[in-house]
């Protein structure tokens, strides 16, 4: 199959993007996704994404991560779906377009894009973590010296210990900077290793943070692709909505590729 690819990137987790309103690349494969994704022989990225025509929506995002599996909702895929979506000419500065997980709406201003995540229902606290859903399934725990784990090694651990193996769960370590600000790094299922930043990710460890603290509440993210901020409404410990996941989505290359 012939790609005729974007490549963007949101602090620095990096996306595959195709046109897709013509399903021209509808069949596309598990084996050709993870060839495209392949760092090695292939374009190199975290995931891929269709951009599929919708009657309801400005469109449609399908994601697979980099082992060529669809998943779950990926935050930065969306913001950089939405950039993708504005070089096309579909979309002005604002966006409301469906994913696995439901209807997100975006605006976006040059490079910046905010993205409204779905509000989020639930939050286990155990004793030295936290698990939650933000469009896909994350495990928090906060710790000192972020920096200086392995990220590979410890979340592989947490995602293949008993009881997560089956379905798998991403795994997010937090260091906290300042009341206002915290360090993210975080090992993603699907594509089994460490990504410069996570999306839902990020998203998840903030309303962690901030579980605490009821009201509307900001959280400024470092990753080490870059800085994000998640802007929220804390209803309890147990509830969240107004959800914001914002961040530059830039584009990095295009070409073509046989897979």
């Amino acid at each position: 199959m012939q790609l005729h690819f974007y490549k963007y990137q949101g602090t620095g987790n990096d996306f595959i993007l195709l046109d897709n309103r013509t399903q021209t690349y509808s069949s596309i494969a598990q084996q050709q996704v993870k060839a495209a994704c392949d760092r090695h022989f292939g374009i190199g990225a975290d995931g891929l994404m269709l951009l599929n025509e919708s009657n309801e929506f400005n469109f449609n995002m399908k994601y697979f991560n980099s082992d060529g599996n669809e998943s779950s909702m990926c935050g930065n895929g969306g913001r950089c779906i939405t950039a993708f979506a504005k070089h096309l000419d579909i979309i002005h500065d604002q966006a409301r377009f469906s994913a696995i997980d439901g209807e997100h709406i975006a605006t976006i201003n040059d490079s910046f894009v905010e993205l409204k995540m779905n509000d989020v229902h639930g939050l286990i606290i155990r004793e030295e973590s936290f698990e939650l859903n933000t469009g896909s399934p994350h495990y928090v725990h906060y710790m000192d010296d972020v920096k200086d784990l392995h990220v590979k090694k410890e979340g592989a651990l947490i995602r293949y210990s008993p009881l997560y193996k089956e379905h798998g769960i991403n795994v997010n370590f937090v260091e906290i900077i300042n009341n206002h600000e915290i360090f993210v790094r975080t090992y993603e299922r699907g594509v089994e290793d460490e990504t410069l930043s996570c999306g839902t990710g990020v998203t998840a460890a903030a309303l962690t943070f901030i579980k605490d603290m009821y009201g509307p509440q900001q959280v400024n993210i470092n990753t080490l692709g870059g800085k994000l901020v998640v802007r929220c409404n804390n209803i309890d410990q147990q509830n969240y909505d107004q959800i914001w996941l914002c961040g530059n989505a830039e584009f990095v290359f295009k070409g073509e590729i046989e897979v």
